[in-house]
């Protein structure tokens, strides 16, 4: 990786991002959401916690601008509205994975 320091006005922005994904169930959902969209009764399904808490973290990562919308029919689906998100994620668990316990 590139020593150059990144620019002062991207520091802040990418220290909300990883506050955003600075808990367990939100690395799930967005693991889950790498995989295809979902909606909430979904995610409560696959991360196996309660509705109201699906709901909860979906709206930190939405206002975190990490987390799509889209209605269909009485439905709401939830997306990653990047990629990189993904990838993000995806290293920080192999990175664990790899650590030393």
């Amino acid at each position: 990786m590139a020593s150059v320091r990144p620019a002062e006005h991207v520091m802040g922005p990418a220290t909300e991002l990883l506050k955003a994904l600075a808990n367990p169930l939100r690395l799930a959902i967005v693991v889950e959401l790498s995989v295809a969209p979902r909606c909430v009764h979904e995610l409560v399904e696959t991360v196996e916690v309660a509705q109201p808490l699906v709901s909860q973290h979906l709206r930190v990562l939405r206002q975190a601008r990490l987390v799509a919308t889209e209605r269909r029919g009485r439905e709401i689906v939830y997306s990653l509205t990047d990629e990189h998100v993904a990838h993000i994620v995806g290293d920080a668990i192999h990175h664990a994975e790899e650590a030393p316990h």
